[in-house]
């Protein structure tokens, strides 16, 4: 939760324009304020305005307009360079903060007019470490299906049903949990689902993810679930406490499959069976990378392109299909 009060109100209101007119999710408001936050600590510092040496103590809520008037992009590109240097960020990390600190300066001069300068007008993106993405290969796949369909789980359609939505569809956390049972349609096999930015998505549903999901809701508890905040008794996926799935509980449920299919639960997470779900597509099923965007609900198809890379045997089946390699 969002300590408002441990905000400067330029900052507050920053976020309120993102959630209302950005119509961002409320889990990028919350990595905007930390990532703001952990800014201006970085800029107390920075600019001699603090004695504590406790970096997660330090107040930003008395950092004035006139402070952040001050700011200048070598000031910035200094945090950046704290990040990688001495946190030893990731340059995905490092690439998150600027484009945070880029629309909280473009809002600042853009649209509330508190300043009159922005300094991260040519703040660049951090270059990506171009890493291909972790994911299950097919077997490996299957034999987590397989585990997750034990019966001596007691909630093994529930388990069976998330994991098949997972590797068939390539869904975010957010998304699964917020699947009402209003979502699927089953006369046309597809399911609409929230994406990032509060975009709604249709994910076409096929065979195995449709018999799952029946399986799942004839056992679904009717009776009992709970009316609440989070509308869990429209939920499809519930908890044993008859309210909406929790993330932890499905990182659970994921983690604990991993460990019984024999694989590493520490190298693989939830995220990674989005990028197998993609390779697989990708992969097996000749899918289009439009196609694939649209899936998966990238904005990018820079993002997408990257599962065009995942597999080197592509490559080596390409040139050895040559019709010139057998002369």
């Amino acid at each position: 939760m969002i300590k408002r009060e441990e905000n400067p109100d330029y900052i507050n209101s920053f976020l309120d324009y993102s959630a209302t007119i950005l119509n961002k999710s409320p889990n990028s408001i919350k990595e905007y304020n930390y990532d703001l936050m952990m800014f201006l600590r970085f800029i107390k510092i920075h600019f001699g305005l603090t004695n504590e040496t406790d970096f997660t103590k330090i107040k930003i809520n008395d950092i004035s307009l006139d402070t952040i008037k001050k700011i200048k992009l070598a000031d910035i590109h200094s945090f950046l360079s704290y990040m990688a240097i001495e946190l030893k960020s990731k340059s995905a990390t490092r690439a998150r903060k600027a484009s945070t600190i880029r629309v909280f300066f473009n809002y600042l001069s853009q649209k509330a007019n508190l300043i009159e300068i922005n300094p991260a007008q040519n703040l660049e993106t951090p270059k990506s470490d171009k890493r291909l993405p972790k994911y299950l290969n097919l077997e490996e796949s299957k034999k987590l299906l397989e585990v997750t369909s034990n019966e001596d789980n007691r909630n093994y359609q529930r388990d069976y049903a998330i994991m098949t939505l997972f590797l068939n569809c390539g869904l975010r956390l957010s998304e699964l949990i917020g699947i009402n049972i209003q979502d699927i349609d089953f006369s046309e096999a597809k399911l609409n689902v929230i994406g990032k930015g509060n975009k709604e998505r249709t994910i076409y549903l096929n065979k195995a993810c449709l018999n799952a999901l029946s399986e799942y809701l004839s056992v679904r508890p009717k009776n009992g679930v709970k009316v609440d905040k989070i509308h869990s008794e429209k939920a499809l996926f519930l908890s044993e406490r008859k309210e909406r799935i929790s993330r932890r509980t499905v990182q659970y449920i994921v983690n604990k499959g991993l460990k019984q299919a024999g694989l590493d639960s520490s190298k693989y997470s939830v995220h990674k069976l989005r990028h197998t779900a993609a390779t697989l597509m990708y992969q097996y099923g000749n899918v289009d990378i439009r196609a694939l965007q649209e899936l998966l609900g990238h904005e990018s198809i820079s993002t997408t392109e990257i599962y065009t890379h995942v597999d080197n045997s592509q490559v080596r089946n390409a040139v050895e299909s040559n019709p010139l390699a057998n002369l």
